[in-house]
């Protein structure tokens, strides 16, 4: 999974934010990320919202991606699609095992392209807060926003494999070690604590970069 450029700049293609917020009287935590594409609104919502498109830079999904129906991706979350505007916003939850939570895609028209901002709103657990931040997810979706840019760019379909490995090679894990500790920051500037913000980078740095050990024997 080859970078277009180097890890820290891909990185910092994305603007990290952490918001409070509470669902249902259920307090929440929201993990916000922004990154422009140099494509208009349409063919960015075409990518994020074609079935058959969307292996190409994320996962392969099955089901029925309009208001109402069920998806799932494969090896990953499934869930509902709860609102659905064209080409502007949509809102599914995200649903592994009996975790639900709810994300949102919203595209807005920019100077170089289109605009996405994805928020990502999950109750809190505060042991896997305090073990791991936003980072836990918010890492997972930089590496998606990773290979939706690469997709656009390049217009070819993302190397599954070598996606799966790349977190482990010495880019992806400067990639992950950057994105983790922008996470943190965003974190600590929603009133976290910084040292603890800090520990819950660096074990979401190990938790993606690790190689699990039958793995390293095969």
């Amino acid at each position: 999974m080859a970078l277009l450029t180097d890890p820290v700049t891909v990185a910092g293609l994305v603007t990290r934010e952490v918001r409070t917020g509470e669902r249902r009287g259920v307090p929440t935590r929201i993990a916000v990320a922004r990154r422009t594409y140099g494509t208009g609104p349409d063919d960015l919502w075409n990518a994020l919202t074609d079935i058959d498109r969307i292996p190409r830079w994320f996962l392969p999904i099955s089901g029925d991606l309009s208001v109402g129906g069920r998806y799932q991706l494969e090896g990953n979350a499934g869930g509902v699609v709860e609102e659905c505007e064209p080409p502007k916003r949509f809102a599914v939850t995200w649903e592994m095992g009996p975790a639900v939570s709810w994300l949102e895609i919203r595209l807005e028209p920019a100077a170089e392209g289109t605009t996405l901002e994805l928020l990502h709103e999950a109750p809190v657990d505060p042991d896997m807060w305090t073990q791991f931040g936003p980072g836990a997810v918010g890492v997972g979706w930089d590496l998606g926003l990773m290979g939706l840019g690469l997709h656009l760019d390049t217009g070819a379909g993302v190397d599954q494999e070598a996606a799966l490995e790349f977190p482990a090679t010495p880019e992806g894990k400067n990639f992950v070690r950057t994105a983790a500790t922008a996470w943190a920051e965003a974190a600590i500037a929603d009133g976290d604590d910084p040292a603890l913000a800090q520990q819950a980078a660096d074990a979401t740095s190990a938790f993606y970069t690790t190689v699990p050990e039958e793995d390293q024997q095969s």
